[in-house]
C-alpha cells in the first residue's frame, strides 16, 4: 500500500520539480516493499501518458529485490518509448548482470548517443562480476557490425573489461590495419589501463615507433600504463611544493592562457572566468599566506592551479611534460576527446575518452590537493570518478540546475507531465538532476552561488538544508576582472571624445554601418550569451520587434555560430527568421554579430553605454532573456561598464541589480513583462545626466564581485578542505 501512496504522490504533486524528491521518496519504498502487486503498478505507471512517473517508477522497479522486476526492467529496454529505454538502461546497473539484458544493452551502445553511454555505463558495472558475459557479447555484436562509430562503441566497451580476457581481443583488433582507424584507435587508448599484461607495452612501443595518429595515441596509452600505480599521496612525493595544487575543469572549450579561443564553444563565459580565477589564485597567495601569519584565517598559499580542457593529442602529450616539469604556477592540461568535440548537451558519449584524460593529467601532476567541479555535464561525471579513484578531495559549485531551469518550463508551461520523458531524451534533466544530488552530497565541500532566498531555493529545489552542515558548504559570489571592464570604457570615451577607434571598436563600427542612415544614431540595447533557448535570445527579438522599441533602439545579439549552428542554434536562428526575415535584419535594426572573445565584448558593451560617434547614441540597455541565470557574468560586467541591465527575477542576479537603479528585474519568460521591464530601463537611462547612477553600479562590482574578493573566499574553501583532508589521514593512520 506504501508503494502505492507513493506512486499516488508523484502523480498529484504541483510542480513537476517536487516529483525529483517524491521519487527517491517512492524508489525506498519499493526497496522495502517490493512483490508482484507493486510491480504491475509501477509497470502500470510506466504505460501511462504521465510520463514524468513513468520515469520515477522505472527506478523505483529497480530498487525492488524480486527477480521479476530485473525481468520487467529487461523487457523496458526493448520500449518503443526512447526515454523509457535510456532510464531502463540506467536503472539495471544497480542490479546484477542478466545474460537476456546484455544483448540489448549492447543494441543500444551500438546505436550510441545518451542511451548507449547510460547502457555502456551498466555493462563496465557488470563486468566487474561478469567480465565473460560481456566481452563474449561484444564480440558477438562485432561480427555483426560495419558502421565505424557503432564499432568504435564496442571496442571502447571492451575497453572497460579490465579483466585478461578482454585484453588479446584489444591487442588483435589494434594491429588490425584492415580496421578503421578509428577502431584501432579506441583498442590502443584502452591499453593503458591493462597492466596484467607484459604484451601490452611491449604492441605500445611498436606503435609508436611506427608514427602518425596510431603513435600519439599510443604515447598517451604508454603514459597510462607507467603511471598506474602513481599515488596523490602528499607523503610519498618529493617533489611536492610548499603551496597547495588545484585542478579546475571546463571540458567544453579549448582554454588557453591568452584566451584566443574564447567566445566560441559552447560557453566562453566560463573559459574566460576559468583563466582569470585561476591567475588570481595563485597571485593572491602571497597575501593571504601574510594574513593567515597575522592569525585571521587559516588559509595556505596555492602554488599551482590546473586548468584542465579538451585538447588535441599533440597538446596532450605536450601538456603532460609541463605538467611534470613545473610546481608552480597556473598551468594548463589537455583532455584528447578521441572523437570530434560535442556540444556540452551531447557530449555525454566522451565519458570514456574524457575520464582517461582527466586521470592521466592527474597522476601526472600528482600530488593534487583538491578539484573542483562546476557543471552536471560529462566533464564532472568523469572527473568525479577519478577522484574518488585517486582520493583527491573535491569542491562542486551547487547550483539548481536543472531544477530551476524545469520550474521555469513549468510555470510557463513548456514542461509538463505528457512531455517530459521526450523533453528529457534531449536535455537530460533528470539525470543531470541525479548528478548534482551525487556531486552535492559526496563532494568534501559545497559552494553555492548568492541567492535572494538561497536556504529556501535548495531545500525546495534541490532537497538541501544548508544549515545541517553548515562546515560543508559555502557562498561564493562569481567576480569579473574590472581592470579588464574600465580600459573598455576609458576606450569608448576616448573614441567618443574624437579620438581614434581601437581594433574591437573599429570592428562594430563595420558592423553597424551596414545599418540604414535613418537608423543610426539610436541607441543599442545589447545581449551576450549563446544562442540556446535557455538564454532566450529569440525571446527578446520577439520582444523587441513586437513593441515600438523596434522604432527606438537597436538591437545587438553577441552569441552564436553563425557560419556552423548547432541544433540548437538553429532553433534560435529560425525562430528569429520567423520573426525578421534574416535578409531585413540591417534594415530592421536587428544586428547578429556571432560570437567574440571576452576581450571584444566589454568593449561593445562599453560601447551601448559610451556611445558610437554618427553609429550609437550613448545610454544603451543590457538585456538578459535567460530563463534562469544562476549568477551572470556578462551582467556585471555591463553593470561595471555602468550599463542598466534587465535581468531575471530570480538566481544570482536578484542579489545585486536594484531594482530601478541598476536595473530592473522582471520575469524573462513572460514577453508582456520583459518588454515592460526593457521600455522601464530604456526610460531611467534616457532620463541620465550625470554619471552618477554608472559609478553607483560599478562600486557595487568593485565592493563585491571581483574575480580577486571570488579568488579569495575560494582560497579559503580549498585550504580548509585541504587542512581537514590531512587531519582526517592522520587520524586514520593512529586509528590503525
Amino acid at each position: 500500500m506504501r508503494v502505492r501512496e507513493c506512486l499516488e504522490a508523484v502523480k498529484t504533486a504541483d510542480r513537476l520539480v517536487e516529483v525529483l524528491r517524491l521519487a527517491d521518496e517512492l524508489a525506498v519504498e519499493a526497496g522495502r516493499d517490493g512483490g508482484s502487486r507493486n510491480i504491475r503498478t509501477l509497470l502500470s505507471a510506466v504505460a501511462s501518458t504521465d510520463q514524468i512517473a513513468a520515469i520515477a517508477s522505472i527506478h523505483a522497479l529497480s530498487h525492488i529485490p524480486d527477480e521479476e522486476s530485473v525481468d520487467a526492467l529487461s523487457e523496458l529496454l526493448s520500449s518503443e518509448r526512447g526515454f523509457v529505454r535510456e532510464h531502463a538502461a540506467w536503472a539495471l546497473s544497480a542490479r546484477a548482470p542478466r545474460p537476456e539484458s546484455v544483448g540489448r544493452l549492447i543494441g543500444l551502445v551500438v546505436t550510441g548517443g545518451f542511451a548507449g553511454m547510460l547502457a555502456q555505463r551498466t555493462l563496465e558495472e557488470w563486468s566487474k562480476t561478469s567480465p565473460e558475459l560481456v566481452v563474449i557479447g561484444v564480440e558477438s555484436a562485432l561480427l555483426g557490425v560495419a558502421e565505424p562509430g557503432s564499432r568504435y562503441r564496442l571496442v571502447e566497451t571492451m575497453g572497460l573489461v579490465h579483466q585478461p580476457i578482454a585484453t588479446h581481443p584489444l591487442l588483435r583488433i589494434a594491429a588490425d590495419e584492415g580496421e578503421d582507424l578509428s577502431i584501432r584507435v579506441a583498442a590502443v587508448a584502452a591499453m593503458g589501463e591493462r597492466g596484467e599484461s607484459g604484451e601490452v607495452p611491449e604492441a605500445l612501443e611498436q606503435l609508436v615507433t611506427a608514427g602518425g595518429h596510431l603513435a600519439e595515441v599510443a604515447q598517451l596509452s604508454l603514459a597510462d600504463f607507467a603511471d598506474q600505480g602513481t599515488t596523490n599521496d602528499a607523503s610519498s612525493n618529493s617533489t611536492r611544493a610548499n603551496g597547495l595544487t588545484v585542478a579546475q575543469l571546463f571540458l567544453h572549450a579549448e582554454i588557453d592562457s591568452e584566451l584566443r579561443h574564447a567566445g566560441s564553444g559552447d560557453n566562453g563565459g566560463i573559459a574566460t572566468l576559468l583563466v582569470r580565477l585561476g591567475n588570481a589564485l595563485v597571485s593572491v597567495s602571497e597575501q593571504d599566506a601574510a594574513d593567515t601569519s597575522e592569525g585571521l584565517d587559516r588559509r595556505l598559499p596555492i602554488d599551482r592551479v590546473l586548468t584542465l580542457s579538451r585538447g588535441t593529442l599533440d597538446e596532450a602529450v605536450r601538456s603532460l611534460a609541463t605538467l611534470r616539469e613545473h610546481r608552480s604556477g597556473h598551468l594548463y592540461g589537455r583532455i584528447p576527446l578521441l572523437q570530434e568535440s560535442m556540444r556540452s548537451a551531447i557530449a555525454w558519449p566522451l565519458r570514456v575518452a574524457t575520464r582517461r584524460g582527466i586521470a592521466r593529467i592527474l597522476r601526472a601532476a600528482a600530488p593534487v590537493d583538491a578539484i573542483h567541479l562546476r557543471m552536471a555535464d560529462v566533464g564532472s561525471l568523469a572527473a568525479f570518478d577519478v577522484a574518488r579513484t585517486l582520493d583527491i578531495p573535491i569542491i562542486f559549485t551547487a547550483a539548481p540546475d536543472p531544477h530551476g531551469l524545469i520550474n521555469s518550463m513549468d510555470l510557463s508551461g513548456e514542461l509538463n507531465r505528457q512531455n517530459f520523458g521526450t523533453i528529457d531524451e534531449v536535455e537530460h534533466f533528470w539525470f543531470r538532476a541525479r548528478l548534482i544530488q551525487r556531486l552535492a552530497t559526496n563532494s568534501e565541500h559545497a559552494v553555492f552561488f548568492p541567492r535572494p532566498t538561497l536556504r529556501h531555493d535548495l531545500k525546495n529545489l534541490m532537497g538541501i538544508d544548508i544549515l545541517s552542515e553548515p562546515a560543508r558548504y559555502t557562498t561564493v559570489a562569481e567576480g569579473i576582472d574590472l581592470e579588464v571592464t574600465d580600459h573598455a570604457v576609458r576606450e569608448a570615451q576616448s573614441h567618443a571624445a574624437g579620438g581614434p577607434a581601437s581594433a574591437p571598436l573599429a570592428e562594430l563600427r563595420t558592423l553597424l554601418e551596414e545599418l540604414p542612415r535613418e537608423r543610426r544614431g539610436l541607441p543599442l540595447l545589447i545581449s551576450v550569451g549563446r544562442f540556446h533557448r535557455v538564454k532566450g535570445m529569440a525571446t527578446v527579438v520577439d520582444v523587441w520587434a513586437g513593441s515600438d522599441l523596434r522604432l527606438r533602439t537597436n538591437l545587438l545579439l553577441v552569441g552564436g555560430n553563425l557560419q556552423n549552428p548547432s541544433a540548437d542554434e538553429c532553433e534560435q536562428l529560425g525562430r528569429m527568421n520567423r520573426t525578421i526575415d534574416s535578409r531585413n535584419r540591417m534594415l530592421e535594426g536587428l544586428v547578429l554579430s556571432g560570437n567574440r572573445p571576452n576581450g571584444v565584448v566589454s568593449r561593445w558593451i562599453a560601447a551601448a553605454r559610451i556611445g558610437l560617434p554618427g553609429l550609437v547614441a550613448p545610454n544603451g540597455v543590457y538585456v538578459c532573456g535567460s530563463l534562469k541565470e544562476e549568477f551572470g557574468l556578462a551582467l556585471l560586467e555591463a553593470m561595471a561598464s555602468g550599463l542598466i541591465v534587465v535581468a531575471p527575477n530570480g538566481g544570482g542576479p536578484a542579489t545585486y541589480v536594484e531594482q530601478g537603479r541598476t536595473g530592473f528585474l522582471t520575469t524573462t519568460w513572460d514577453p508582456a513583462l520583459l518588454g515592460a521591464a526593457i521600455h522601464d530601463a530604456l526610460a531611467c537611462a534616457a532620463t541620465e545626466t550625470t554619471v552618477e547612477r554608472a559609478a553607483y553600479s560599478r562600486s557595487i562590482v568593485e565592493e563585491r564581485f571581483t574575480v580577486q574578493s571570488m579568488a579569495h573566499a575560494l582560497n579559503k574553501v580549498y585550504s580548509d578542505v585541504h587542512l581537514d583532508d590531512v587531519q582526517h589521514r592522520k587520524e586514520l593512520v593512529f586509528s590503525t
